[in-house]
């Protein structure tokens, strides 16, 4: 069609490109008499076709890097000036190793003998040169003659620089998320006197932003300790602040010395009021010595694994309820054995979890390696992470947490010792549970200060049971290499508070003398009904295991 016979249709630019575009009509037409034949004239200038123009006038002003080597040596044949430019002067005929030393010196030789080898382009990306510059090299094959290989490299310096200060920025950001979540977990592990405990934890990849597992150990009083392990789902500062939040959170409640189950309740409530948005799994475990089991709850989180001291490796079961901040859900406690010589595993998802692979492999997988595991629970943590293949480029973050409950034997036995009383009876409670008390810690070579704070203690708290409580009621006397343990239970759920006796009043110093005389005591309520007051004395240095070989002399 001819714009031009339209363009006084065609308002203000649009008639312009039309006669624009009039003007770019083909020679044929033109022959036809469509434009004037001064206008023809103009456009028959000849344009020459690719295959007639200069190939080394045209590479010279390329402003990439080119260069022609032939022959199973790369003997150099052509650099263009942009090469010139960046390495300097080249001599022809000399092999690329001596003619081109900055290819070799960046490891591109090798590249150049497959590509004459193979016959296919080959590309490497972002190569740092001798120069200073970033260039991404093309090597494409030449086949005439005895062939030859065409070097072609394009200046990506800005995309480079560009590309690591993006880097350096995300490096900068997960070393801060790293950071808050390591400072976050606890920075020394408490060591119960009836546990060895060991915990680590390991970032996923560089690539990979922080996540939030947790973990914690609680030493509860009474010998009785509490053990956590979580993960919040996703990454990030966020995930961690909201790991940070829970953690605290666990700490306190667990001061409340409340049963498992409703420790989870209580953080189920306060998960959903930090975001709706952020769930996390967690299971909550109480150990206590004179039980030997592990009592838990776990909210969507992975089973504990023990290894009793046979080697045969046990899973947590059931209940197990659904992740925290879902709401709506009745958790419930469970147990599972844990005697002198077990060994438990407490961990989260990235040590268990591969793509394309089930869950319960990973598991299985675990637990076989627990079998064979054998070392202190640092040992066995190191362990456990290699087996299950966790490097610095694991994808996701690991926290594996290892609590051995030793056999005490030999001279260690005699610094773990279980002395226990039913209080039956009326009056004659009281005095029988003071001479029994007196005759326990004087068997244990107790000092005469430590021995009279003992009997005391035993003498208030059966008291404040007999006034108190209900039956039934029993008083248990606990040494461990560290502490002097007092405890009375009975029937009764009321828990006793320090208050302060008025001068009239006849009782209410009981407990006011225990907690004066103590290092520590507290109260809870026991399964199936009723309480536990306990108190404890932390031992002198004579009575310490240091002083264990005099202890074993002297026929304690």
């Amino acid at each position: 069609m001819n714009f031009t016979r339209w363009s006084a249709r065609l308002p203000g630019t649009q008639r312009r490109a039309a006669a624009r575009t009039d003007d770019l009509v083909t020679e044929d037409r033109l022959s036809e008499g469509a434009v004037p034949a001064a206008r023809a004239e103009q456009l028959t200038v000849p344009i020459p076709a690719v295959d007639e123009l200069p190939v080394r006038e045209v590479l010279d002003r390329v402003p990439a890097l080119v260069a022609l080597v032939h022959g199973p040596d790369h003997r150099l044949a052509y650099v263009n000036d942009a090469y010139v430019v960046a390495f300097g002067l080249r001599s022809p005929g000399a092999p690329a190793r001596e003619a081109l030393p900055e290819l070799d010196e960046i490891g591109l030789l090798p590249l150049l003998d497959q590509v004459l080898r193979s016959g296919k382009p080959r590309t490497v990306k972002s190569r740092k040169a001798p120069d200073g510059r970033s260039y991404t090299f093309t090597c494409t094959p030449v086949t005439e003659g005895d062939g030859g290989v065409l070097v072609f490299a394009t200046d990506v310096t800005d995309h480079a620089e560009a590309a690591e200060r993006l880097r350096a920025s995300e490096r900068r950001q997960r070393e801060t998320a790293v950071t808050l979540q390591r400072s976050l977990l606890p920075q020394e592990l408490e060591q119960p006197d009836d546990l060895r405990i060991a915990a680590t934890y390991h970032p996923g990849g560089t690539e990979a932003a922080v996540g939030g597992d947790w973990y914690d150990v609680i030493t509860l009083g009474g010998g009785r300790t509490a053990l956590v392990i979580g993960d919040v789902m996703g990454r990030g500062v966020r995930a961690a602040a909201v790991m940070g939040q829970l953690r605290t959170a666990v700490r306190a409640y667990a001061r409340l010395d409340l049963p498992p189950h409703e420790v989870l309740q209580l953080l189920d409530g306060l998960a959903t009021e930090i975001d709706a948005n952020q769930i996390a799994t967690c299971v909550y475990a109480i150990h206590d010595p004179n039980e030997g089991k592990l009592v838990y709850a776990s909210a969507g989180h992975l089973p504990i694994l023990v290894r009793d001291e046979t080697g045969t490796v046990l899973r947590a079961d059931e209940p197990t309820g659904p992740p925290l901040g879902t709401g709506g859900w009745m958790h419930t406690s469970g147990s599972i054995p844990l005697s002198p010589g077990s060994t438990a595993v407490l961990y989260t998802d990235g040590l268990v979890e591969r793509r394309n692979e089930d869950l319960d492999e990973g598991i299985a997988a675990l637990e076989r390696a627990l079998a064979g595991a054998t070392g202190t629970p640092q040992v066995m943590c190191d362990r456990l992470i290699r087996s299950a293949g966790v490097t610095a480029e694991h994808d996701d973050d690991v926290a594996v947490m290892v609590l051995q409950h030793p056999a005490h034997t030999g001279p260690q036995g005699e610094l773990f010792r279980n002395a226990g009383l039913e209080l039956l009876g009326g009056v004659e409670a009281a005095p029988r549970a003071r001479a029994f008390a007196s005759g326990v810690l004087t068997s244990w070579r107790f000092p005469v200060e430590l021995h009279d704070l003992g009997v005391l203690a035993v003498s208030e708290l059966v008291a404040n049971s007999l006034q108190h409580g209900i039956p039934p009621m029993r008083l248990r006397l606990r040494r461990t290499d560290r502490r002097l343990i007092v405890e009375v239970t009975d029937g009764d759920d009321h828990l006793p508070r320090r208050r302060r006796a008025e001068p009239g009043d006849e009782s209410g110093r009981g407990i006011a003398i225990v907690a004066t005389i103590a290092s520590n005591w507290g109260s809870r309520r026991t399964p199936g009904g009723g309480k536990a007051v306990w108190c404890e004395f932390v031992l002198p240095k004579g009575e310490r295991p240091e002083d264990a070989g005099r202890l074993r002399l002297s026929g304690g």
